[in-house]
């Protein structure tokens, strides 16, 4: 029994030292690369992640006096096309080679519009110059010193001849003055034109505005064939020759001139019915501008 002691000494011995080995062993191992927990793991994927600070553009100004800070790539400009203007002259050539007719103007009697006309449908003045008026080459006055004939055979004073005698001044001795009321001058121009313009000066000593103004061209002096109305202010039919649509107009120097349209005719008729001053009908003068009808 004393003998067998020792080795269940040692037994134990070994047992404690082996099982310290068990304990201490692992704890000399190195210690792993530490990784992220999953709650940080988590907190990570959570938290946004931090914006980039804003990248600063700078914009380059260009201006016409800064012609080197243009850059190299080519600019191109978009820009609207302007709308065409809406404003038109009262006659504009037609073709390239048309010319303004030449309209030798007496000399102004006087200036602006009288205040005291109160006419309905009253034309405002232009306060400058008429534009000039085109018409094909070689158009010319066709009515000078054509024959005249009236609704009034015997004028109170002048002659029919100075409506068409060139003279065009206002003063007495260069106009006709016939009976009250309705009257009419026709003009034979003797053959048959293409009629572009006709400007008439009733009497533009003083201002004043003549109503029932027609103007008629036709191929017959009884104004029966191809009648065209190229003017028309009487608003109220007297003549029976339909509602005008014109408007009425205060006489000055410069003649009333209607766009005749290249119309064409041998025979011009001009109708008034008395003026804004009294009963009578004047004229001084009435220029027919045209061409020949080939």
């Amino acid at each position: 029994m004393i003998r067998n002691k020792p080795n269940s000494i040692f037994k134990v011995f070994a047992l404690i030292l082996f099982a310290a080995l068990l304990i201490v062993i692992p704890s000399c191992k190195k210690a792993p690369t530490e990784s992220p927990s999953d709650e940080s793991k988590v907190n990570d994927e959570a938290k946004p992640a931090e914006s980039e600070p804003p990248i600063e553009v700078s914009v380059l100004e260009i201006t016409k006096e800064s012609p080197d800070d243009i850059p190299d790539e080519p600019i191109v400009e978009i820009t609207e096309e302007p709308e065409p203007s809406q404003e038109t002259t009262p006659n504009s050539p037609e073709t390239a080679d048309w010319e303004p007719i030449k309209i030798e103007l007496p000399e102004a009697m006087f200036v602006g519009t009288p205040q005291d006309i109160k006419v309905e449908n009253l034309e405002k003045p232009l306060g400058e110059p008429r534009p000039l008026f085109f018409a094909p080459p070689g158009t010319k006055n066709v009515a000078l010193n054509k024959p005249v004939t009236s609704s009034d055979d015997f004028p109170i004073i002048g002659e029919l001849t100075y409506v068409t005698d060139g003279d065009k001044e206002a003063s007495e001795g260069h106009f006709v003055e016939l009976m009250p009321f309705k009257q009419n001058v026709t003009i034979d121009l003797e053959a048959e034109y293409q009629i572009w313009a006709v400007v008439v000066w009733h009497y533009h000593l003083q201002g004043r505005v003549y109503y029932d103004v027609i103007v008629q061209t036709a191929d017959d002096p009884d104004f029966l064939t191809n009648v065209q109305t190229i003017f028309n202010n009487d608003t109220d039919n007297s003549y029976g020759l339909g509602v005008g649509k014109d408007m009425h107009y205060v006489e000055t120097n410069e003649g009333k001139l209607i766009d005749a349209k290249g119309v064409k005719g041998r025979y011009v008729r001009l109708y008034s019915n008395k003026n804004s001053y009294d009963d009578l009908n004047h004229y001084v003068e009435v220029s027919v501008y045209g061409t020949p009808v080939e």
